[in-house]
């Protein structure tokens, strides 16, 4: 698995997934969208730690210089 995305792409992620998961297991969104958040919040969190995009992958894209 080779990494596809830049280290700029790969913090944004991470702080998004961050804020995903506070808003969501935090209570402070609540409601279906709040377990939306639950949920959601790992997605860009893991794929900016690992730094690798099944999608990034799938449509050939890659924001890191190769």
């Amino acid at each position: 698995m080779k990494i596809n995305e830049s280290m700029t792409d790969r913090i944004v992620r991470v702080v998004l997934g961050i804020v995903l998961l506070v808003l969501g297991w935090g209570g402070i969104v609540t409601g279906t969208l709040g377990v939306i958040f639950k949920w959601l919040g790992f997605i860009p969190l893991i794929t900016g730690i690992v730094g690798f995009c099944p999608l990034y992958a799938l449509f050939k894209i890659r924001t890191n210089r190769a």
